[in-house]
């Protein structure tokens, strides 16, 4: 198995943030992202910030092992990790207030690929080419992925933490109290739909299916359910032809019918568990594990969480098998998925860049890639791990997942991408939430989109 995802693909996108006030709640995390004194910066104590969930643990426990390695390996520059607990969209928001003072910037970011030319733009992200270019493990990664992390002006900013695949989770052990097939694989959004209604007939304490279908989600929301779905039509979002997004397209109304379907008959989780702002995290640590959903579409870090920690799942592995996400009618090539990826950047307010690069190479090493690639489930960018029997034996949806980057897809690389992604949050929301109608939402949709983007770069369907 070589896994050889084309990232470059990933989209480096803008995400509308601050809007209005900041609230006292985003304030205090503010200042709670201050040195432990409340002191400002300084250039012998870098600041790593990241996120943290109930569910992703795995890079936290990463970069200890790197700080505790690269303080050891000198005696005048001190790490200082600052999680942020938060889910992404409040990830996002509490990173970009950090950003806006030079006090409390970070000086090396967890950072989604499809963030970074938004944050270069902003001026939050400062480039490392000179860096890399004497790196000598830079030469491990994959070409594929070595331009993930650049801005529109061709420099590079961040480096692939690894990618992922999208598919679906199922409980075997429902589906065999169901009378279902231990070994499942739908062909169409019809199977999809037949299973979901087996199940709730036979198990009527048990969710059958979820996808995500919240505003609070966020990008969860767009891609492991609206574009899983889009993807599988004959529509998109954008068309890289012409270089123009798409309006009035049946498939983006199909999908949110779709959605609609799954909700209004009692197939997803009620809305009260949908629009929890936790909702990912209840998910892969509760529901999931516990038995309490029989099908899902998530992500192939999920397992990651179930292999040790505070969220371990022994019996994971003998209750949980994968399927594809099939196309809508089974049309060719017959399924579908989508992929992203994090990286680690270098905060543009940095008093020491080369130490902050001197951290972020111990970070992503070779013992530290394998240990945060096998701990987190994902597929690995690194040439020299990608091969190891290590790597993979160690996770046994590897496989799995890696298989599924035949048939993904990429969100749209341009700057407008995640104001898009927000107005089909919205769009998914209120057709599950019974607010519209899939073909009002859609339309709503489409008003938005020409706002963002302009008359002249859309084109009908």
């Amino acid at each position: 198995m070589t896994p050889t995802p084309v990232l470059s693909q990933i989209t480096p996108s803008r995400r509308a943030l601050l809007g209005g006030a900041i609230t006292l709640a985003a304030a205090g995390a503010l200042s709670a992202c201050s040195g432990p004194d409340g002191s400002s910066r300084n250039e012998n104590t870098l600041r790593v910030v990241y996120q943290k969930t109930a569910a992703f643990q795995q890079l936290e426990h990463v970069l200890t092992k790197a700080k505790g390695e690269y303080e050891a390996s000198q005696s005048t520059v001190a790490i200082e990790l600052v999680p942020i607990e938060a889910e992404q969209d409040s990830y996002f928001t509490k990173l970009a207030l950090m950003n806006g003072s030079p006090d409390t910037a970070p000086d090396i970011i967890y950072e989604d690929a499809f963030q970074i030319r938004t944050d270069v733009a902003a001026g939050y992200l400062r480039p490392i080419d000179e860096y890399v270019a004497t790196w000598e493990e830079w030469n491990m990664f994959l070409d594929s992925v070595k331009d993930v992390g650049k801005g529109d002006d061709d420099k590079l900013y961040g480096i692939s933490l690894g990618t992922d695949t999208r598919g679906i989770f199922y409980n075997k052990k429902l589906f065999a109290q169901a009378g279902l097939p231990e070994q499942w694989q739908p062909t169409t959004w019809d199977d999809i739909l037949q299973t979901a209604r087996t199940l709730k007939t036979a198990l009527p304490d048990v969710i059958p299916f979820n996808m995500y279908a919240s505003k609070a989600f966020g990008e969860g929301t767009s891609m492991q359910s609206f574009e899983m779905l889009l993807y599988g039509t004959q529509d998109t979002l954008y068309d890289t032809d012409t270089k123009k997004w798409v309006t009035g397209s049946q498939g983006f109304k199909d999908a949110l019918t779709f959605l609609k379907t799954i909700y209004d008959e009692g197939l997803a989780p009620g809305l009260d568990i949908a629009l929890d702002t936790n909702i990912g995290s209840r998910i892969a640590t509760e529901l999931l594990p516990q038995g309490k959903v029989a099908m899902c579409v998530d992500g192939s870090w999920l397992p990651g969480g179930w292999i040790n920690g505070d969220n371990a799942w022994p019996q994971w592995e003998e209750s949980i098998g994968y399927a594809a996400m099939p196309t809508q009618n089974g049309k060719k090539p017959g399924f579908t998925s989508m992929s992203g990826g994090w990286t680690l950047a270098m905060g543009s307010q940095t008093k020491n860049p080369q130490a902050a690069f001197d951290f972020m190479a111990v970070a992503l090493n070779k013992d530290n890639a394998l240990k945060y690639y096998t701990e987190n489930s994902l597929i690995a960018v690194r040439s020299d791990i990608a091969e190891m029997e290590e790597y993979l034996t160690c996770n046994s949806s590897f496989e799995f997942f890696s298989s599924l980057v035949q048939y993904t897809h990429f969100r749209p690389a341009t700057p407008d991408y995640s104001r898009i992604s927000g107005s089909i949050q919205i769009a998914c929301e209120d057709v599950v939430s019974g607010g519209a109608s899939p073909e009002e939402a859609a339309a709503t949709y489409d008003k938005s989109l020409v706002g963002i983007v302009g008359d002249d770069m859309v084109q009908a369907a």
